[in-house]
């Protein structure tokens, strides 16, 4: 998920918690000020039909209850909650809205009017379809009829369905109204953030535009935090450069140092080739050190060439693979004291540098002898568009957990014993570039106690036609 999005979507969940906790608040507020509105009108009406009730019971028989309200008026001959629930106080009078229903409360809320005199409550009416829901005010009164004094209890009550219908319109406008804002949110936010982070995609296009050597950005105008990583990136990118042609300069002093004994080997060996009398051995030995010479000489060269051009000189042509590993054997099979075999139709032929694919391969047998190996394969199988060549010995084997680092730069299994045995850690690493540069790969199999084997694919390729 890039920054953008991220952003994106952590601004659009602090708005939608923003506005559910808005909505909630201002929904709580809205319908604690409807109920607080109908409760003032309950008590105001209550208290108008307790003015009537001081001025005696006949008179409000003659007035008669708020039509707008479901109000009754009842005598409590018992006060006993339980029996009040189920059939109610005898009724003396009732609102026109009631017609012959009876306005009932629950035992508890009967038994909280006969405590504190007064009690909140809500009450169904049956109809056709769902009861009406009341919100009822009742308080105990005192009813003057004919001189006796009666105890009664005063139920006045709304319907609560049109409270509740406006707060679910609201609700749905407010969810609507939300919804939108938050989509415009969305876009307005993606939007924002696009034009925030413009100027480090264009930093990251520069920087993916960068050469093999290091180049300094054009700085933005301005001193905002692009302009300074910019600035820092350059700074960092100077030092860079400064590594880089320090190095450029080591590679090509090491070349021109080499060439001289490269030179002088070479001159000596074919010296001794032409004016000195040999046996069959030590002409196979000179042999030898005059081909590893020329291959120096021409690493020697390919080096300074990487130094001016920043690239491996690369001169691929058809390769027989039976010839290549045939090679690296009698190049080791001298000083190896244990037995190299060779398994390759000759039918094989890949296309690659032959100078490069001898590296490689006269990487893994050394590699292969410093682990004290007997016994080493060289095989070659056909795949079709691939050719796999695996070098496999029967040495000390590499522990599970170093295998994915093996390819690192300078990365060693033992130190100690790699410095010991000349390993620089570069090897591997040197060995997959290669294989990589010529369209291939390169993996490892290994057991401690058993061996390893170095697999390595490379593109097939067609005999060379027959010289003329």
């Amino acid at each position: 998920m890039t920054l953008r999005s991220r952003i994106t979507l952590l601004t659009a969940g602090l708005l939608l918690v923003t506005l559910l906790v808005l909505g909630l608040a201002l929904e709580g507020l809205f319908r604690g000020f409807l109920y607080r509105s109908l409760r003032q009108e309950l008590l105001e009406a209550s208290n108008q039909v307790v003015r009537l009730l001081n001025l005696g019971g006949q008179a409000l028989l003659e007035a008669g209850l708020p039509a707008s309200l479901y109000a009754e008026l009842q005598l409590l001959p018992e006060e006993n909650p339980a029996l009040l629930a189920r059939e109610g106080g005898i009724s003396l009078q009732k609102s026109p809205a009631l017609g012959s229903q009876r306005l009932l409360l629950k035992e508890a809320d009967y038994r909280t009017l006969l405590e504190r005199g007064e009690a909140w409550a809500y009450a169904e009416l049956p109809r056709e379809g769902p009861p009406l829901k009341l919100l009822v005010y009742a308080r105990r009164v005192e009813v003057n009829l004919g001189g006796t004094v009666w105890r009664g209890a005063l139920l006045v009550g709304k319907p609560v369905e049109n409270l509740e219908s406006t707060l679910s319109q609201f609700a749905r406008i407010y969810a609507g109204t939300a919804l939108l804002v938050l989509l415009l949110s969305i876009l307005l936010a993606r939007n924002l953030v696009a034009r925030a982070l413009e100027p480090l995609e264009w930093v990251a296009r520069r920087a993916e535009a960068i050469t093999t050597r290091p180049e300094p950005l054009p700085e933005p105008e301005g001193r905002d935090e692009v302009a300074t990583l910019v600035r820092a990136l350059n700074g960092m990118l100077s030092r860079m450069q400064q590594a880089f042609l320090a190095q450029t300069r080591f590679l090509q002093d090491a070349s021109h140092e080499l060439r001289t004994p490269i030179t002088a080997i070479l001159g000596h060996v074919g010296f001794l080739l032409r004016r000195t009398p040999l046996t069959e051995a030590q002409r196979e030995s000179l042999e030898v050190v005059k081909r590893e010479a020329e291959r120096m000489g021409k690493l020697v060269s390919d080096l300074l060439e990487l130094s001016q051009t920043g690239s491996w000189r690369m001169e691929p042509a058809p390769v027989r693979i039976q010839d290549l590993l045939e090679e690296v054997k009698e190049e080791f099979a001298k000083s190896f004291e244990g037995e190299i075999e060779v398994e390759a139709s000759p039918e094989l032929w890949v296309q690659g540098d032959p100078d490069r694919l001898h590296q490689v391969l006269a990487n893994l047998l050394s590699n292969a002898i410093k682990a004290r190996a007997r016994h080493i394969w060289l095989r070659a199988f056909d795949l079709g568009e691939k050719v796999v060549v695996r070098v496999e010995d029967d040495g000390e084997g590499i522990p599970k957990e170093h295998l994915p680092h093996l390819f690192e730069r300078f990365y060693r299994v033992d130190k100690a014993r790699d410095r010991e045995r000349g390993g620089s850690g570069l090897g591997l690493a040197i060995v997959k570039a290669i294989l990589e540069a010529h369209g291939g790969e390169i993996w490892v199999e290994s057991e401690v106690g058993q061996g390893t084997a170095f697999s390595f694919s490379l593109p097939s390729a067609a005999p060379p036609p027959p010289p003329d």
